[in-house]
């Protein structure tokens, strides 16, 4: 990533602001590389030796990002405590349904007045809980130093500098900006707002959304179907985002339509695409198997389905991903049981 163009530096105070980024994946690493191109200096935490060998000796991160170059702002460690040391930034980019078990031995580590950062999307099994939440409780942060970035962002596409945007959500608007600052680029655009609930919910909720899209695409349905799940997906997540506090104007933004598109849409998205094979026939083993893992969607349908079920909201699109991922309910069924709902005027309700 060393042919972009040199962004001002970030500075907390007069040196380049030190951040960390806990998770080596391909889109930690590519925030990793986003903030050094930026200006940060960037410790990134990564499980193995080997990846973090990779990104110090060889500025790649071959397991993840085969064809990237890293900025020489990131280094890399397997030492928790070294890794956020001095961190004014804690990112967090792990699988969100194991985020407690990683994170935990974190959670006396962290500088007093770092923020922490989820670049995670998802909600958690059992709890029901986002993950803003999870990252307050495990690390011990209050709500106002924990914020969520959250957009179109597909990672391959950032690693190759082209250009998008984001949302950095806080509920403080400071520590919204500061971070906001340190992820500036020629070719990432941060907005912010203070809609963490919003944000977050539309992070988790699309995944489940692009997972019908994959489905009805694998199953040979065209785009006046893609356009209509998108769409009423759009409807259900707004719908229950407001059941829970959130601003309306966070849904048609950014971090719901926009990051909702190109979800749905691209065969980067490993949701939309374990969809399509779930679509074409295959188990949901053979599915996980042929995509190179499983999907955040797969996990979160089901929290999600809770979470609204809890508050008294309908999401049958949600419930329909549920159905068909977990229940062994064929798409052909779903699909008639979605199209036979009674009729109603177009509305959120």
């Amino acid at each position: 990533m060393s042919d972009a163009p040199p962004a001002p530096e970030v500075h907390d105070g007069d040196l380049p602001v030190p951040v960390a980024v806990v998770g080596s994946g391909a889109w930690g690493t590519t925030f990793a590389a986003v903030m050094a191109d930026a200006g940060c200096d960037v410790t990134l935490w990564a499980r193995t030796e080997d990846v973090a060998a990779d990104v110090r000796d060889h500025r790649r991160n071959r397991a993840y990002l085969p064809d990237v170059e890293l900025p020489a702002g990131v280094t890399a460690t397997t030492d928790a405590a070294a890794a956020v040391r001095g961190a004014r930034i804690v990112a967090v980019a792990v699988p969100s349904q194991h985020a407690r078990t990683i994170l935990a031995p974190f959670r006396d580590l962290l500088e007093p007045d770092a923020v922490v950062v989820s670049l995670m999307k998802g909600v958690e099994l059992g709890t029901d809980r986002r993950m803003s939440e999870v990252l307050a409780e495990v690390l011990d942060v209050p709500a106002e130093r924990v914020a969520v970035v959250s957009g179109p962002n597909l990672a391959k596409e950032i690693a190759a500098h082209q250009p998008t945007a984001t949302v950095v959500s806080c509920t403080d608007e400071d520590n919204a900006r500061r971070v906001a600052a340190a992820c500036t680029t020629a070719y990432f655009r941060p907005y912010t707002n203070t809609d963490v609930v919003g944000v977050e919910l539309c992070g988790a909720a699309k995944n489940v959304i692009a997972l019908v899209v994959g489905i009805a695409q694998g199953r040979g349905y065209g785009y006046n179907t893609m356009a209509t799940v998108i769409t009423r997906g759009l409807v259900e997540i707004t719908r229950l985002g407001l059941a829970l506090g959130a601003q309306v104007e966070t849904f048609a933004g950014l971090a719901g339509m926009g990051d909702l598109v190109a979800t749905c849409s691209s065969p980067l998205s490993r949701n939309h695409t374990l969809g399509k094979h779930v679509g074409a026939g295959m188990s949901l083993e053979e599915a996980v198997r042929a995509t190179g893992g499983t999907a955040e969607g797969v996990k979160s349908c089901e929290s999600i389905l809770e979470l609204a079920q809890r508050h008294d909201v309908d999401v049958p699109i949600t419930a329909a991903a549920v159905a068909m991922i977990h229940d062994g309910r064929s798409v052909d069924d779903v699909t008639r049981a979605l199209l036979g709902r009674p009729q109603k005027a177009e509305s959120l309700s």
